[in-house]
């Protein structure tokens, strides 16, 4: 197994148990990472902020592995992310929406590039963003 492998599995890890000092430590100062619910972060602090937000909103997520991959300095991974929605969701646009209470189950890939020292430096992370508001319960009713 190498550094990305690696990277990603300390960072799946750390996400599940919401350790931000763990999901701090795995990413570079100046690390890129794009997700379809935050948008461009950029440094260390704001992607941890935005694993912050996650953990608060689905404090018992877990993540089943479907595919785990290594190419070079990149590790991908496709799994199922599963979690109650039982805290504060922080939109994009700053608001706050109060927790559904709601069951998620969502598929979703991500990929992350490391340095030289092992900490990432580009993550992408890519899942059905309306697939995860619906079940939440935050989408409006269709029209009959």
């Amino acid at each position: 197994m190498g550094q990305a492998r690696e990277a990603m599995d300390r960072l799946t890890a750390a996400i599940t148990t919401a350790d931000s000092a763990a999901i701090a430590e795995v990413y570079a100062k100046d690390a890129v990472a794009v997700t379809p619910d935050g948008g461009e972060l950029h440094g260390r602090d704001d992607i941890t902020a935005y694993w912050r937000q996650m953990s608060q909103a689905l404090p018992d997520g877990t993540y089943e592995s479907v595919h785990a991959y290594e190419v070079g300095d990149t590790a991908i991974d496709e799994g199922v992310f599963h979690g109650h929605n039982t805290g504060p969701i922080q939109l994009a646009t700053g608001e706050t929406l109060p927790a559904t209470q709601k069951e998620i189950r969502i598929r979703g890939v991500d990929f992350a590039k490391v340095d030289d020292e092992g900490r990432i430096v580009d993550y992408r992370l890519y899942f059905d963003e309306m697939e995860f508001l619906g079940q939440l319960g935050l989408l409006p009713d269709e029209p009959s």
